[in-house]
């Protein structure tokens, strides 16, 4: 029996800065970035806007390939994190297709960047580097001094510790001669 091969992407929604409102709340910028998702985001509503971002990327190709394998596994909006499952062979379209998304997926959503902070074999590796980025952004946010001027850039830079673990026990070789 063959078993089927499995990707978990682990995706932020980073949310640029209202200049008007940060300097009136007088809020670290880990904070403003890494707001909550007030829009009511559910787990079909980021699928159907996802496989709409397919569609018109990749169109019938992209849409048969990730159609049945793609599902949200974990959504939470109070730290605007999902998880995604797909298929192994086309985790590439779906991580390009979150690429270009530019807003939340509801009804007039807000601006933002899907920014995949790692992809993985199990969903267990996902979850615990969810956790890790969490607890990171909190001490982070107790740190940084209330109206620092730090920009989105040196935000995720200082977050690319996190690490893609994107490495497939498969090689080329070894499927070329299979199909022989």
């Amino acid at each position: 029996m063959v078993r089927i091969k499995e990707r978990y992407l682990l995706v932020n929604i980073v949310y640029a800065p209202d200049p008007v409102r940060a300097a009136k709340d007088k809020l670290p910028d880990v904070v403003i970035h890494h707001q909550p998702t007030l829009e009511r985001l559910t787990p079909q509503a980021l699928l159907k806007g996802i496989r709409a971002e397919i569609a018109s990327l990749f169109g019938d190709y992209g849409s048969g390939a990730l159609g049945g394998s793609l599902s949200v596994k974990y959504l939470s909006l109070a730290t605007s994190t999902f998880i995604l499952r797909c298929s192994r062979a086309h985790y590439q379209l779906l991580w390009s297709a979150l690429t270009f998304m530019d807003h939340v997926p509801v009804k007039d959503g807000r601006p933002c960047i899907f920014r995949v902070v790692r992809v993985s074999g199990t969903i267990r590796k996902a979850e615990e580097e969810a956790i890790r980025q969490a607890k990171r952004v909190i001490l982070a946010a107790r740190e940084e001094p209330s109206g620092a001027g730090s920009s989105l850039t040196s935000t995720l830079q200082a977050q690319e510790q996190m690490s893609l673990d994107i490495t497939d026990e498969s090689s080329d070789e070894d499927m070329a001669d299979t199909n022989d």
